[in-house]
């Protein structure tokens, strides 16, 4: 939706903007986050460029119509398939360049910000913490605030933090073992990274989708290494209670399929919009889910390509011979879009194989489901340590160290089986359940994630 006259602000109005990374993870948080600011009856404009404003609004499962969006052009970019054979890391380097022409967003950011501006009492702009550059002419407008939205959990930024401070001893305080960044990012972006962080020492706060029930301990050490700025954990964004069909009332055939299966006998298995799996991997995890004997949704799909609307044909990956018709009844594969949400909040689905984005660690926890941890990249195997060792929540099934492995059938078979039929695997869908009740209790009214939430509302609008 492009600006004009008709959604201007009030004088007295305070007006919010969001500004995405533009990759569907990022995308799709400050979506949620979107419509719970909103929800208070304060407007707020959704920024980004023409195909990612439309990906995520494509895929968000709610609508939209509250939210002005704002398309902007940027320069062409390249869109190349996914590459899953890079020996040097497994993350989504073709996605670089769908990135990097984000940053062009600079200028019609600040001309928007000028415009709304003048006419709102003050303009509250949260932006990504990888897009620090293009929110950076906030810091010269004197009734704008601008709060970085950090995209992981309290504890992976912590943990990046306290390395670049070279590891303080904490008091009293055992952070628990955690992998280096080594294989997480490939140079190019790790340069990418450094110049956002540069910029962020000019902002006003900082916003984490998290909730203090969760990881209160390292929100509390963020709050030591935040240069006096609030740390907000607002989250978790996600609805709570999902329904089980889609704005136009269909229900996915997966959710229809689920309904007929026993309680907690499910595992899902997904590795999110980033992954590209080398095809004898996928033939590992194939033969594993049909050994296992255990019942299963596995999503399939390649990853998003930089524009998803480029027009040409995704890859489809290949299975085992007559795998999907040894496995009817016992298992589905999903090689569209998949309702995540809906999925983890029903009651058949006892696990979740995952890549540990932090979204998909979000909603599985919120909902009481376990994680099998096998991460990909990026901030995944930080999020997977404190699935598994400080949340205790999930088990492994690949460990970082061993990232360049292929993952054997016997080895997938194991981890599900682990998961889904001993008693360990029981302890653990216990505490993820324990979890997710007190995350649930902290978002009613008078919890302290709705406080918090209610907090941070009043601040912004005082």
């Amino acid at each position: 939706m492009a600006f004009n006259g008709d959604n201007l602000p009030h004088q007295n109005q305070v007006v919010v903007v969001l500004i995405p990374f533009p990759a569907q993870g990022h995308l799709n948080q400050l979506m949620h986050l979107s419509h719970l600011i909103s929800s208070h009856n304060i407007p707020v404009h959704y920024v980004s460029t023409v195909t990612h404003i439309r990906q995520a609004t494509l895929r968000h499962h709610k609508s939209s119509s509250t939210i002005h969006f704002h398309s902007f052009q940027v320069p062409p970019f390249v869109s190349p398939p996914p590459n899953p054979n890079n020996p040097e890391t497994d993350f989504p380097s073709h996605l670089i360049p769908s990135f990097e022409a984000s940053t062009h967003l600079q200028e019609p950011v600040g001309k928007l910000l000028q415009s709304l501006s003048s006419q709102a009492k003050r303009v509250i702009v949260i932006h990504d913490s990888l897009m620090a550059s293009v929110a950076q002419d906030a810091t010269n407008m004197p009734n704008v605030e601008n709060y970085t939205f950090h995209c992981t959990c309290a504890f992976t930024t912590f943990a990046f933090f306290w390395e670049e401070m070279g590891k303080p001893p904490l008091e009293a305080f055992r952070v628990p073992e955690f992998p280096s960044l080594e294989g997480c990012f490939p140079t190019q972006f790790i340069d990418f990274i450094v110049a956002q962080y540069e910029l962020q020492k000019f902002n006003d706060g900082n916003i984490y989708n998290t909730s203090r029930a969760i990881e209160d301990p390292y929100l509390e050490l963020l709050n030591l290494f935040s240069a006096g700025k609030k740390v907000w954990a607002l989250g978790p964004f996600n609805p709570l209670t999902v329904e089980k069909k889609d704005s136009i009332g269909l229900r996915h055939s997966c959710v229809e399929w689920l309904d007929k299966q026993e309680p907690s006998s499910v595992i899902y298995i997904s590795f999110g919009t980033t992954t590209a799996l080398r095809d004898e991997q996928i033939q590992e995890i194939a033969t594993g889910l049909e050994q296992s004997k255990q019942k299963f949704i596995w999503v399939l799909r390649d990853a998003d390509k930089g524009d998803i609307f480029d027009g040409s044909e995704a890859k489809r990956y290949e299975l085992p011979e007559g795998f999907e018709e040894r496995v009817e009844g016992m298992g589905l594969v999903v090689r569209d879009w998949a309702p995540q949400m809906e999925i983890l909040s029903h009651g058949s689905t006892g696990g979740f194989m995952s890549h540990c984005g932090w979204n998909s660690c979000l909603e599985s926890i919120t909902m009481g489901v376990p994680i099998a941890t096998w991460a990909m990249h990026s901030d995944q195997p930080r999020n997977a340590v404190l699935v598994t060792d400080v949340l205790k929540v999930g088990l492994v099934v690949k460990d970082w160290d061993q990232r360049n492995a292929l993952v054997s059938a016997s080895d997938v078979e194991k981890a599900v089986r682990r998961l889904m039929e001993t008693e360990e695997g029981d302890e653990i869908r216990e505490r993820a359940v324990k979890l997710k009740n007190a995350i649930h209790r902290s978002m009613d009214e008078g919890g302290g994630s709705h406080m918090e939430m209610a907090s941070f509302i009043a601040h912004i609008t005082k």
